[in-house]
């Protein structure tokens, strides 16, 4: 009963409505601009966060990165002769963070060199990265050829190699991939496996891999590398003796990542003279993000949020001239029986259905930007179930409150003053 009661006033409702399409139309604009705006704005700002965030988390939320840094004066020494420039992590500081720490579980080191990869005539320069079996299970890329290092390659000294996906191709091209035999530098080593590797920039935190790098066993690039590098540029030549260029150290809980850091830098400052490397956490890099992302989105919701207001402003002002074209119909309501709790119903019905209608249509065209963006542009977008819930009943909220004056102002009217109105 209760139920067909509100359908009469509804299907009313829209009756009125429809007497004046033009100006029922551009009223709801205002809710359709603003209720699209605010889904657009928020699934834009939910892409970028989502991958700024993934790329973070791909470094392993429990990870500490430490890495070699040359220290700040001899960064300004680049036009002057240097013999030998001494600075890096040591062999002794995996020792040290793998036993001075029981929440550290794995220390990986890492020792980087540059050098020229070949395979027949094909010729690249290549980033070579000598490592542990245990780099694969803290930097996790997906394996897809062959095998990782393995704990038998570094024990005896095996001249393998594992290649990222994007160096693969470049190399190898069209040749078979595990069992090639490719040149490093002055050394051959055996192709074992293919990894898909990430060059992801994590918040401001370089990735720990690139596009094209080349693992092998640690032992075997000290001993076919070294510790002492040559670099020219400018016409000086400089040589630089860097033990280790990388440390990871993954902590047994995210909850002890922070206080383990700062227990490992710490320990740094008493065996490094200078500062020669930077420790970075992930983990506090992902809070940040976190925090930013919520900032971003109530900058962005505020800002959509004014359109809304418009909108809202636009019906309240559409609604107050309904009111007085429809003064004589008000009267002759009120005159035969009509309650003003009906009056109110009346006209909070006609604002609802405005500004709900207006809101579906701009979820729809919220939801379309979004994709146009990601399809033309190739930028991540988000529409998050709770941003299209949040607008729908911000709609549904803005015709209740803005149209409750208009409502009221009608049912307010004395009947007989409603009768003489032309």
């Amino acid at each position: 009963m209760i139920f067909t009661k509100y359908l009469r006033e509804i299907k009313l409702g829209i009756k009125n409505l429809m007497q004046h399409k033009l100006r029922s139309s551009l009223t709801m604009l205002g809710m359709v601009f603003g209720i699209g705006s605010v889904i657009a704005m928020l699934a834009v700002g939910e892409g970028a966060s989502k991958q700024a965030l993934d790329e973070i988390r791909k470094l392993g939320s429990n990870n500490i990165i430490i890495t070699a840094q040359k220290p700040a004066d001899e960064q300004n020494q680049q036009n002057t002769r240097i013999r030998m420039s001494i600075y890096g992590l040591l062999y002794e500081d995996v020792q040290r963070v793998s036993q001075g720490f029981l929440n550290v579980l794995k220390v990986v080191p890492v020792k980087i060199v540059r050098k020229e990869a070949r395979l027949g005539e094909r010729v690249m320069d290549m980033r070579i990265l000598g490592t542990t079996p245990d780099w694969f299970e803290l930097v996790r890329r997906p394996l897809i050829a062959g095998r990782t290092l393995s704990r038998y390659d570094l024990e005896n000294f095996c001249n393998v190699v594992v290649l990222t996906e994007h160096g693969a191709r470049r190399l190898l091209a069209t040749r078979s991939t595990v069992g090639q035999t490719i040149k490093l530098g002055s050394d051959y080593f055996e192709v074992i496996g293919v990894v898909r590797s990430e060059n992801s920039q994590g918040g401001g935190l370089q990735s720990p891999d690139q596009q094209i790098d080349a693992y092998v066993p640690l032992n075997v690039a000290k001993a076919t590398f070294g510790d002492v590098f040559t670099m020219s540029s400018a016409g000086s030549r400089t040589r630089e003796l860097v033990e280790l260029h990388q440390i990871i150290a993954e902590v047994d809980d995210t909850a002890n990542v922070e206080s383990t850091a700062a227990g490992i830098e710490s320990m740094l400052k008493i065996f490094h003279k200078k500062k020669d490397y930077t420790i970075s956490v992930p983990l506090a890099l992902l809070r940040q993000a976190e925090s930013t992302k919520r900032t971003f989105n109530i900058v962005l919701g505020s800002i959509a949020g004014i359109s809304l207001l418009v909108g809202g402003i636009g019906i309240m002002n559409i609604m107050l001239a309904s009111v007085t074209e429809r003064t004589r119909e008000i009267g002759i309501r009120r005159a035969i029986g009509a309650k003003r709790r009906q009056i109110i119903i009346q006209f909070l019905i006609e604002t609802v259905v405005l500004s709900t209608t207006g809101g579906l249509i701009g979820i729809a065209i919220g939801i379309f930007i979004p994709w146009l963006i990601t399809t033309m542009a190739k930028m991540p977008t988000v529409v998050t179930p709770s941003s299209v819930i949040l607008s729908l009943g911000i709609s549904s909220g803005i015709g209740i409150i803005f149209g409750l004056y208009p409502a009221i102002r009608a049912a307010s009217l004395d009947p007989i003053i409603a009768l003489r109105h032309e």
